[in-house]
Formats: C-alpha cells, structure tokens, sequence
C-alpha cells in the first residue's frame, strides 16, 4: 500500500516474506514451480493455453473466409472482450467476495463447452459467421468472472514473495502456447478443416479442471474475502482513484490494449492483402509473436523489481517498432519485426500487471485486477472495429501504423504526467558519452526520484 506521494514512480514495496517461510523469494526464473498448488495451477494452463490460441487463430481464419472482411475479424474480437467493458468491475467484486477456486472450477468448464460448441457446428457444416460472434460473446460473458479470478488467485497460491515471479511465469505460460497452438492450427486448418482446431480447445480445459480439483487447499495463502454487502463497486474505484501507483499504468494499458494490441486485424490483413499467404504461413506469423513473447516473460521473471520508469519506455519503443513493421517494405523484415514487438508488448504487459497486484492490498485486488482487465481488454470493442475500419478503408500499413502511432503517444503522455507528480524533469544530453534523454530530480522530492 502506497504510504505517500512518491509511490507513483517508486518500485512496488517489497513484500514479507517472514509470514510465509514455504514462499520466500526463491532465486531462478523458475523459482514459483517449487510450490505444488502453482505447479498444477501452471501444467493445466499450459494445456488449455494451447488450445485456446489454436482457437483464437481459427476464429479468425475462420471469419475472414466467411466474410472476406478484416472489420468482420475485428467485429469478432470486439464481441469477445464487450463483456469485460461492461461487466468486467463486476467480475472483481465476484472475485473478492468468494472462493476463487469454485469460482475457477466453474468458469473453466463453462470455457470448454463454448469451445466445444463452436467444435459441433463447424464440424457440422451448419457454422455461420452470427454462430462464431455469438459464441465470443458468450466466451467474454465467462472471461469476466474467470480473468480477475484467475489473476488474483496466484498470491494464494504462490503468496507475496513469489507474487511477481509466478505472475512472470503464467505470462510465459501464454507465450509458450502461443508457439505450438498457432502453428498446429495452421496446420490443422489446411489439412483437416477448423473444426478439429475448436473441438481440441474444448477438450483441452480437461487439463485444468483436474490441477484446481488436485490442490491442496490447505497450502493455500489465506484472503481475507469481502463481505457481501453494497458499495463495494464504487469502494474498488475510489480506491484505485487515490492511488497514481495504480491509476496511471492502468491508464497506459488501456491505451496500448485498445489501440496497439489489434494483431488479429493486422496479421491477417498483411496475410491476405500485402504478402498473399495462407493460412500456413499466418500461423507462422502468430508463432515469431508468441517468441519474442515468450523470450520477454522469461526476462521479467528473472527481474526482483518493477519500476514505472520500465513500463513507459517500453510502452514508447512498442509504439515504435509497430510503426517501423507497418512500413516495412519486405515480408521477412516484417516477419522479424514482430519478434522485438512480442517481446517488449509482453514486457509491458508483465510491469503493469505485477506493478499493480503488488502495490495492491490483497482485500481488493479481484477489483483492482477486474478494472485492470477491463481497461486493457475492454477497450477492445471499441479499438477493434475502428482500426479494423481505418484497415480495411486505408490499408493494413495505415491501420498497424495507426496503433503504433497512438501506442507511443500515449506513452510519452503519461511519462510525462508520471515526471511531474514525481518531482522530476526531462534532462537532454550526453550520458556515458552518448546522446541521452533521462529523468532527473527537479529539486523536489529527491528521494522519489532516485526511486523511479
């Protein structure tokens, strides 16, 4: 808990690892696996993971055969994530005020039969593009109460100590799926049609349905949960409202999730309509994403702090590598590119999720989490049909530009805005006998700046 007026570009306190001792700082990447709840936690990820990027690529795939249209792909996205703009508060108060292993069993076997459905009608030959949208929506009406769920349950398993290192991990988790399931689906798709794709996401939540109802519950880190009561909606908004630590990198992603994370849009329009592959090669496309990504997660998990200062500059650079790939003229120069975008979008990602969950106290975290999530995937709906419009009317290289464009905007905006609550200013000069641009104590509050 933020204890002053520097906290919004200091690193997140470091948290007691005396009340714990099984969950002291463990020293390695993958120092979270040692604890037997987060291991079942992260094998039964792994799988579903896996499956769940095999259906998100042939959803996609998908529509666009259907429809011929990158808005349509885009349409698709935004019903997927409407849910989590509308409700996604909602979500988190959920998340405190029950137990988060019930409520996971629940969410992830309502997540297998969407999949398992979509599964049925492709393979039936009745599929229609309404069906695929339908059913996005009903995975963003799950997604709500299953993400901030899922976010915060990590510290009961893992607790404080290991809170920044399993969240780095469950991001490589991701990642690490997203290298096979991509590739596999591009495969599947060409060879033995989509449906094949969704009916192994729908089998693939077996996995970990079977580690949540493994767990020990008695090794989980105790929660005070938040009574049923009114109030507690607005309780979470103030809350986050009086805090810069936690307000403005939610601020941050919420502009990168909305405008800078639309690949789906992007990759197929490129695929499609600038380099004129298929399916095959789009998954390929996906996978040298997922690299970077995974190669970023690994790198976060390895890091014992998380500063604000970081997130910035890697929301800046994101901003510019996806305008450097929208320009670029070559289809291995852009296939390149995306390795260095992956990596530094997951950094982004992985500093604000960490820097937030930890700088929060754990009574509110499902609802600090639940805005989190709203903000960074909420947004979707309303940055998905735009840029999938600027796309279609102005060309995949306008639309990525697009996104990088505002990516970076935002980014200076809010260093900025960061730089002046925390007493600093913009120093331009030589460092080390190179050309630098740093932040540098104003005179005031000294102490912060050195923290940032």
């Amino acid at each position: 808990m933020s204890t002053g007026p520097g906290a919004d570009s200091a690193p997140v306190h470091k948290p007691d690892t005396d009340a714990h001792p099984r969950t002291r700082p463990g020293k390695g990447t993958f120092s979270s696996l040692a604890i037997r709840n987060y291991r079942l936690f992260f094998t039964g990820a792994i799988v579903s993971n896996t499956g769940t990027w095999m259906a998100r690529i042939t959803q996609d795939w998908l529509v666009l055969s259907l429809t011929g249209s990158a808005a349509a792909v885009g349409i698709t996205t935004a019903l997927q994530f409407l849910p989590m703009l509308l409700f996604g508060l909602y979500g988190g108060v959920l998340a405190d005020r029950y137990p988060k292993r019930r409520i996971l069993l629940v969410s992830q076997a309502a997540l297998g039969l969407c999949g398992l459905t979509l599964a049925a009608l492709t393979l039936s030959g009745h599929v229609q593009v309404w069906h695929v949208y339908l059913v996005a929506f009903l995975l963003g009406m799950v997604t709500v109460v299953d993400n901030p769920t899922r976010q915060s349950f990590v510290s009961e398993m893992v607790g404080p100590a290991q809170l920044r290192n399993a969240v780095s991990l469950n991001s490589a988790n991701f990642q690490s799926a997203r290298l096979v399931g991509p590739a596999v689906a591009g495969l599947m798709i060409a060879s033995i049609g989509s449906g094949w794709a969704f009916l192994i996401n729908g089998l693939s939540f077996l996995a970990p349905l079977a580690g949540l109802l493994l767990m020990r519950t008695s090794e989980l880190h105790k929660v005070e949960r938040a009574p049923r009561g009114k109030g507690q909606l607005r309780e979470g908004l103030r809350y986050v409202a009086g805090r810069p630590d936690l307000i403005w990198p939610i601020v941050l992603v919420g502009f990168i999730g909305t405008f800078g994370f639309n690949f789906p849009i992007w990759l197929t329009a490129f695929s499609e309509e600038i380099f004129h592959v298929g399916a095959g090669t789009y998954g390929f496309l996906n996978t040298l994403m997922a690299a970077g990504s995974l190669a970023g997660a690994l790198l976060a998990a390895r890091r014992g702090s998380t500063r604000l200062r970081m997130l910035v500059v890697a929301a800046g650079v994101f901003g510019v590598l996806e305008i450097a790939a929208a320009l670029s003229p070559s289809f291995w120069l852009f296939a390149l590119l995306l390795v260095p975008i992956g990596m530094i979008g997951l950094t982004v990602n992985i500093s604000a999720n960490s820097a937030v969950q930890m700088a929060t106290d754990p009574a509110m975290r499902g609802r600090v989490m639940s805005l989190y999530m709203m903000v960074f995937a909420g947004g979707t709906p309303i940055g998905a049909p735009l840029l999938g419009w600027v796309t279609d009317t102005y060309g995949p290289r306008v639309g990525f530009a697009t996104g990088g464009l505002v990516s970076l905007a935002a980014a200076a905006a809010i260093g900025l805005v960061l730089a002046r609550v925390g007493g600093l200013k913009v120093a331009v000069g030589w460092h080390h006998g190179h050309p630098s641009v740093r932040f540098v104590p104003n005179g005031r509050r000294e102490s912060l700046a050195t923290a940032a």
